[in-house]
Formats: structure tokens, C-alpha cells, sequence
């Protein structure tokens, strides 16, 4: 019989930091999965191809490739409280410039506003993850962590079905009048009423995050640097990092964030290749997310009650595989359904991936975690990819190619780092709740 915890995660810095953070962690979920109604959005207002509306998540997740090292020294060099609020300040600017750039209808300086952003968001996570391992004792982070990723999933659920509603309640209708009007003032007028309704949600996120950003400054966080997060797991004797199994760990994340992004973002163009109208699929999103709830809901039931988290990846993996195949040879609304339910079987892949992936970089993790939220930029690449094959391969078939292999290679990544470690690999010392 098992014993639920009843010791608090909060540590001996109390609740306060606890709510911050998860608070923060709203924030990064919230602007993030902003990006798959940004599509089909972008794509009404600009009259833009599949493959130039794509550049959404392109232009915001390769910011997380080359960001995270600068971010690494910047953080050293000011600490992580302050980064969090350097962070914060840079993702308001983003913000702010991509909704004025969207209001002047400037889709290069809209893109620009989405890559300020993942600047910020790299920044962030840079700060944020070590942050959280170290406002308690390490027995309990993962209990943090957990509350971090519940905050962050429930923004993404959030997020997307409030810009369905607020931005785009009737996209349908505006799609049909922008394809029926001629060129001139009158669709002019369509286009300029449509991509204004993005104004002023996106100055006020900006001037939420100017806000927030004042508050933790003004807050009582306490000062945490990341020197500590190196010797957080000084207790063990520190371990050389073997350069190949921590080179295919990250190459995993890169395909992790990849698969990932495919199923809330691309999950609007599936559907509409099903023959579902932009009305419905502008809600797609947030399916996918409620779904990656539900699956972090489960994973914190029964990890590590019945399943060691290295297990529950593997299984989440052959989950995924088999939910791929199911939208194969399954028609109607089902695969669509399918995909959302990808959420599911994601959930719990990353909570075990980013710890035993620095486990394998020894007592350099601050630079490995560096490395993995580069990894971030699968995010660009896959959707991307899964673009330009669409129209050879058919919808379908682009996605389950990339997304298949994908859930192969995380679960043989595991198996073969588990067995090297007899099943219970080292503990690392800096963790995350997820993108």
C-alpha cells in the first residue's frame, strides 16, 4: 500500500516563490500555444500559402536555438531573479511589436515580434527551470515542478480558445468575404477590420508582462545563482558527461518539441484537409491541450507509483505510435481526434527526458540545459518539414512520417540509457516542467 506525500514542495522559502513562478510558467504557456490559431489567423489576414504561415512557429522556435547560450552567460553574469525579469521585459517588447506590426498588416515585422518573443522565452527558461529545482530541498522539486506544469498546460489550453473567440469568432465568414471581394477598398476594409481585432489583446499582453515584470521585481523572491544549481547534487560524486549519449539526448528533445508543436499547431491544417471548416478548427488547439492535461494529471498519479518515469516514457512513446496509427486507418473526424489525443501520450515524455538527458552531462548541467532548450527549435524544423511534404505525401501521411519515427527514436533513446544505467539512472540537478 502506498503512502500519498504529505510534506510541503514549498521548501523553506515558503509558497510565495511557488505561486510566482507557477505564474510565470502560465505566461510561458499562454504566449506559446498561442501560435496554432496564429496560423490559420496569419494566413486569413495575409492571404499567405500553408507553407508562408508555417513561419510562425519557424521564426518563434528557432529563437530558441540561437538565444540559450547568450542567455546562459547573461544569466550567469545577473543572476537568475533578475533574468526573469530581463525575460519578461523582452517578451513584452515582442509582443507589443508583433501586434502593431499585424495592425499595419507587415507580416516580416509580425514574424520579427514573434522571434523578440522566443528571445524572451529562451531567457526564461534558462532562468526559470534551475530556479524552481532550487527553492526547495531536491527530494521534493519534483513536486514543484508538477505544479509548474499544470499552470503552464492550463494557459495553453486557455490561451488558444480565448484568441478563437476574441480575435476570431466569425474567421469563417471573413475567410468566404475576403475570397469573394475584389481587389480594392472593399477587401481592404475586410482585411484592415480582421487583422485590427489582434491589436489591442496583444498591447495588453504586453502591458501584462510590463507589469509582471515590476511586480517580481518588487516581490521578495530570493536570490539564487546558478553556481548553486551546479552543486545542487554535490552529495553524489560528480560524472564525466559521455558526449555521444548526451549528443542523441538533445537530438531526442529536438524531435520530442518537434512531434509536440506537430500536434497543437499543425492540428489546424490536418483538420482542414479533413474538410473541417476554420470555425471548427480554430479550437483545435486547445483540444490538444486539454488532452496534455489530462496525460500530466495521469503521469502524476501513477509516476512513480506504478511506473518509474523512465518506463512511463517509453509506454507514452508506444502510446503515440499506436494513436498514429489509429488516424491511419481511420476516417471522418477520427484522425483529427487522433492527433489532439497526441497531447495525451506527450505529456509525461518530457518530465523524464530533460532530467535523465542532464544526468548524461555530469556536473556540467547548467550548460546542458542550455543545449536542450536550444533542442527547442524541433519546433521550427519538424512543422516545417511537415509542410513541404504535405502536398507529395497527402496531410496524413507528412505528418504520421515524422511524427512515427520520432516517438521510435525518444523510446530506444531510453532503452538504451536504461540499460546502461540498470534501470535507474543518476539524479540530475536542474530539471523543467516543459516548453
Amino acid at each position: 500500500m502506498f503512502r500519498l506525500p504529505i510534506a510541503s514542495p514549498a521548501g523553506h522559502y515558503g509558497w510565495r516563490p511557488i505561486f510566482i513562478m507557477a505564474a510565470l510558467f502560465f505566461s510561458i504557456g499562454f504566449v506559446t500555444w498561442l501560435n496554432g490559431p496564429l496560423i490559420t489567423f496569419v494566413q486569413v489576414a495575409f492571404n499567405l500559402s500553408d507553407v508562408a504561415s508555417f513561419l510562425v512557429p519557424v521564426c518563434f522556435y528557432l529563437a530558441y536555438f540561437f538565444f540559450p547560450l547568450p542567455a546562459t552567460l547573461l544569466s550567469r553574469r545577473i543572476g537568475l531573479r533578475r533574468g526573469l525579469i530581463v525575460a519578461l521585459v523582452i517578451m513584452a517588447a515582442g509582443t507589443a511589436l508583433f501586434g502593431e506590426c499585424v495592425n499595419a498588416r507587415w507580416y516580416a515585422g509580425a514574424l520579427s515580434g514573434l522571434t523578440v518573443i522566443g528571445a524572451g522565452l529562451s531567457l526564461l527558461q534558462i532562468t526559470i527551470n534551475p530556479y524552481v529545482t532550487l527553492l526547495g530541498d531536491h527530494d521534493r522539486a519534483a513536486q514543484r515542478i508538477a505544479i509548474m506544469g499544470v499552470a503552464n498546460k492550463f494557459a495553453g489550453i486557455l490561451a488558444p480558445a480565448l484568441f478563437a473567440v476574441v480575435v476570431m469568432p466569425h474567421v469563417g465568414e471573413v475567410a468566404a468575404s475576403i475570397r469573394d471581394a475584389a481587389p480594392g477598398p472593399d477587401r481592404e476594409a475586410i482585411l484592415l477590420r480582421f487583422t485590427h481585432a489582434v491589436h489591442a489583446p496583444y498591447e495588453t499582453m504586453a502591458l501584462l508582462l510590463i507589469i509582471f515584470a515590476v511586480l517580481v521585481a518588487r516581490s521578495s523572491l530570493p536570490e539564487i545563482s546558478l553556481e548553486s544549481a551546479e552543486t545542487a547534487s554535490a552529495a553524489t560524486p560528480p560524472r564525466r558527461a559521455h558526449p555521444l549519449r548526451l549528443a542523441t539526448g538533445v537530438l531526442a528533445m529536438f524531435l520530442y518539441v518537434g512531434v509536440e508543436v506537430l500536434a497543437g499547431d499543425a492540428i489546424g491544417l490536418y483538420g482542414r484537409s479533413l474538410g473541417l471548416s476554420l470555425d471548427v478548427t480554430k479550437y483545435l488547439t486547445a483540444m490538444t491541450l486539454a488532452s496534455m492535461m489530462a496525460g500530466y494529471i495521469a503521469g502524476m498519479i501513477v509516476v512513480p507509483r506504478f511506473f518509474t518515469q523512465e518506463r512511463y516514457l517509453v509506454l507514452s512513446c508506444a502510446v503515440g505510435i499506436m494513436i498514429c496509427v489509429l488516424a491511419m486507418i481511420t476516417s471522418g473526424s477520427v484522425p483529427v481526434l487522433c492527433v489532439a489525443l497526441l497531447g495525451f501520450a506527450n505529456a509525461m515524455i518530457i518530465p523524464a527526458l530533460f532530467p535523465v538527458v542532464l544526468a548524461e552531462a555530469g556536473a556540467d548541467g547548467a550548460r546542458a540545459t542550455a543545449w536542450l532548450i536550444m533542442a527547442y527549435s524541433g519546433g521550427a524544423v519538424l512543422p516545417q518539414l511537415f509542410v513541404h511534404l504535405a502536398p507529395s505525401l497527402g496531410t496524413a501521411n507528412a505528418f504520421m512520417t515524422l511524427a512515427i519515427p520520432s516517438y521510435l527514436f525518444i523510446a530506444a533513446w531510453m532503452i538504451v540509457i536504461c540499460g546502461r544505467t540498470a534501470g535507474s539512472p543518476p539524479k540530475a540537478s536542474i530539471v523543467t516542467a516543459g516548453d
